[in-house]
């Protein structure tokens, strides 16, 4: 068994006791010479201080946490070490991170972890090593507890919400570049000409103007019924006498919500007299912006289920039925032990792939129960469902049904119809109905308000029926493939500027309308204008690829490049290399299958194009200029 054991290694990073060291932690946002996507690399030694245990006994207790993991064998501690970081890197969220490498050097090993954000990737390597650690001392360690703060830590960084992680985790699977925008806040899918920006389910294609207008819930529902939809009778009132004298005029029960807003907030169906009314009206109160004026909803509440109705470029997608919020009953153990007990269920545990969110004990839960008779201490009998809401709110620990296939074709048209007269990506249409599977036109049916940045994890991980896959539908609207997002990308690893510029004039007599973007270690260019060079190399490749008019791009990666910062994209359409070094080797590991590959070592030459290679000697005066330029033109 190969040990990264040396009596000499200096301890960098170890505490006193420790057996193992932890050093030399870099972050690559994308291919590295380590590994061929974005990744966090360190190094991996023993300290020299006091023996580790065999490598079983640390298999033996990692195995009671993550059971596959005690049926395969490991070389050494560093490739168990790999294996369990990759295994926690996933967060218990199903996160697709299953890559890595070891690599053997003289005093330690150098491991390479897939990473998609390093301060959580950092926070998991140092979590693992310190499990190590008490396992060697045969102490206890909290590991569930480490867990949730990992995850907590992942949850707030921008790639964290359910929303954005599904739509990321579909790019990185279809092989659709994307990346987050700092700056912006937003999130970038495709390359130049190609890209898409967006936050969340709205993007730069969609209509601002449309987008407001689905926040007035006023004026949408007058707009849905002068197009003949079912919307309930209701009016917008200013003050709680005014909402006093519309529900007593439309009767009650009523529901009343503010005009804006979003995810159920400060909304309360079923509101049977004066004294709910009353309770009703303050949470809408409440939930209004401090910048926007009290305007809020009275209306006629319809008996029936909560449904979300997805359409996604125009087109039905996935129907969901949203249930409260409930706990049944077992004889003994009180409503608040229930809600304890349903939220230690792994599907509560409130991640970005959970299909259910924690039921949170608040004042609008301890008031529902309370008009139900019940405190928080009462015992339920056995097989009793309490609902703690009157809300369906999935983020208030609601549960997600799919309910796509039984969905009345009516229904369908309907959902339809109404997103045909709005330029949005996404469209969420919230309605109540008796049964889904009969037609509005005869049913007990009404539009409640449409949302124009719906989630979409209820469709895609509902907590009961089917997964509708909605992050592809969505992104099929803009790329029919991986490479359909992609501008065509010639990698060099050594260029001059004047050679650049005439690769860029060659390009440019061949399309004079094109925009072609070039950074080198010596400047940035747009065409031939010359503009800012970051410090930050791949700094220059992001905003260049960010350029909306971009139809082209040329970079330069050379060795000390490839080792400090790593590449920015995957894939390359041509490869360019000139007496390149073993790291600079890289730049043709990921290349795609119809890429062509000129590599010239001294006068050599050799040229791979769809699998077929030509090799031939330059001439004494010929340049190697005329090579490349030759092939650029055949992809052009």
């Amino acid at each position: 068994m190969i040990q990264a054991q040396s009596s000499d290694v200096i301890r960098i990073n170890a505490r006193k006791t420790d057996v193992f060291d932890i050093f030399n932690l870099k972050y690559y946002i994308g291919p590295n010479p380590y590994l061929d996507r974005s990744a966090l690399i360190f190094d991996f030694a023993l300290t020299g201080f006091g023996e580790p245990l065999k490598i079983e006994e640390y298999v033996f207790d990692i195995s009671k946490m993550y059971s596959h993991l005690g049926k395969q064998t490991y070389n050494s501690y560093a490739d168990l070490f790999a294996r369990v970081v990759s295994e926690v890197g996933k967060l218990d969220m199903g996160l697709h991170l299953n890559h890595w490498s070891v690599k053997p050097e003289h005093d330690f090993v150098r491991i390479s972890i897939q990473s998609l954000h390093e301060l959580t990737s950092r926070a998991v390597v140092y979590f693992v090593w310190d499990w190590w650690e008490t396992i060697t001392q045969h102490e206890e360690f909290l590991f569930e507890e480490g867990l949730i703060k990992l995850q907590n830590r992942f949850r707030l960084s921008a790639y964290g919400g359910p929303t954005v992680y599904a739509l990321f985790q579909t790019a990185y699977n279809q092989g659709i570049p994307a990346f987050y925008l700092w700056e912006e806040g937003l999130m970038q899918y495709g390359f130049g000409r190609k890209l898409v920006r967006g936050v969340a389910t709205t993007f730069d294609s969609d209509s601002h103007i449309d987008s407001e207008f689905s926040t007035r819930k006023d004026d949408c529902k007058e707009f849905l019924h002068k197009l003949g939809f079912p919307i309930p009778e209701g009016e917008i009132v200013f003050s709680e006498q005014e909402a006093v004298e519309v529900a007593r005029d439309i009767g009650y029960p009523v529901a009343v919500k503010p005009v804006v807003g979003h995810k159920g907030i400060g909304v309360t169906p079923d509101v049977h007299n004066s004294r709910e009314l009353a309770s009703a009206y303050s949470r809408a109160l409440i939930a209004i912006p401090e910048e926007q004026p009290t305007r809020i909803i009275v209306e006629k509440s319809i008996r029936g289920k909560d449904f979300r109705l997805l359409c996604v470029n125009g087109r039905f997608i996935a129907a969901t039925e949203r249930c409260p919020a409930s706990v049944t009953g077992d004889g003994s153990a009180t409503v608040k032990e229930l809600i304890r007990r349903e939220n230690r269920k792994p599907e509560r545990w409130d991640t970005p792939t959970s299909p259910m969110s924690r039921i949170e004990i608040d004042e609008a839960l301890e008031r529902y129960i309370d008009e139900q008779g019940l405190r928080l201490d009462s015992i339920i009998e056995s097989d009793r469902t309490v609902y703690l809401r009157k809300v369906a709110n999935l983020s208030a620990g609601g549960t997600s049904i799919d309910a796509t296939k039984i969905i009345h074709h009516d229904n369908i048209i309907l959902a339809q119809d109404i997103a045909q007269y709005f330029r949005l990506t996404c469209l969420g249409i919230d309605i109540i109905a008796e049964d889904i599977s009969e037609s509005w036109k005869t049913g007990n049916f009404a539009i409640l308000e449409i949302n124009s940045a719906p989630g979409i994890l209820m469709h895609l991980n509902p907590a009961m029926g089917e997964s509708v896959d909605v992050p592809a539908q969505i992104l099929s609207t803009f790329f029919q493939s991986g490479r359909d997002s992609r501008i065509p990308i010639i990698t060099f690893n050594q260029i001059s500027i004047n050679e650049l510029q005439e690769t860029i004039d060659h390009i440019l007599s061949q399309h004079p309308e094109w925009t072609i973007g070039a950074v080198c270690r010596q400047g940035t260019f747009v065409n031939r204008s010359k503009k800012v060079l970051q410090k930050d190399y791949n700094s220059n490749v992001q905003i260049l690829l960010r350029n909306p008019k971009l139809d082209l791009l040329i970079v330069e990666y050379s060795e000390d490049i490839l080792e400090e910062d790593g590449m920015f994209y995957q894939g390359s359409n041509i490869v360019v290399l000139d007496n390149p070094s073993e790291t600079e080797m890289m730049l043709i590991r990921d290349i795609f299958d119809d890429s062509i590959e000129v590599i010239k070592k001294e006068q050599e030459v050799s040229i791979r194009r769809q699998g077929l290679i030509e090799d031939y000697a330059l001439g004494d005066d010929e340049p190697f200029t005329r090579v490349y330029l030759k092939e650029i033109s055949s992809i052009l």
